[in-house]
């Protein structure tokens, strides 16, 4: 297994649309390793292929306190969302910045596994949350872009400063 290097906003490669998985390989499971094993290491709970420059609809999350409980989703598709939460999110391509977005309260998912077979999973909480604000990244689409283009210029400021002081 190997970390792989995660994208930083507002890089361009971020805003790639991610194509459909055609059959999941031996390489698609390495690469699911690898990103569980980046996810993990970052630290974070959620990952998309996108993050790491493969423009594939995979995801992987983990919002298990202890890290046992990983979630590969291949090609996911929203089937239902239902109701409205605010909650506060983070992203490992936006480092350090956390802000309130309004997502659907709770959603139900169809995808692949690492196996390549078809499941069904509803999920609320912090994991609908998760696999919303991971699906957005397939479409090309970081959670900033879910604010206001203040609040979205400010990051961006606050980011290449960041980058500035760390060279």
């Amino acid at each position: 297994m190997a970390l792989l290097p995660i994208l930083q906003y507002p890089d361009p490669r971020l805003h790639k649309v991610a194509k459909s998985v055609v059959s999941v390989t031996e390489q698609t499971r390495k690469l699911i390793k690898d990103m569980a094993e980046t996810m993990y290491a970052a630290p974070g709970v959620g990952l998309a292929a996108t993050q790491v420059d493969v423009h594939e609809r995979i995801v992987v999350i983990d919002v298990s306190e202890e890290h046992n409980d990983l979630k590969v989703l291949i090609n996911p598709v929203l089937l239902n969302a239902e109701g409205e939460e605010e909650s506060e999110e983070g992203c490992l391509s936006v480092p350090g910045i956390y802000e309130k977005v309004t997502r659907a309260e709770k959603v139900i998912v169809k995808a692949l596994d690492e196996n390549g077979k078809e499941f069904k999973l509803e999920a609320d909480g912090l994991l609908a949350v998760c696999i919303q604000h991971e699906m957005d990244h397939l479409q090309g689409r970081v959670f900033v872009e879910h604010l206001s283009h203040l609040k979205q210029t400010r990051i961006r400021a606050k980011l290449k400063k960041q980058r500035r002081e760390t060279l």
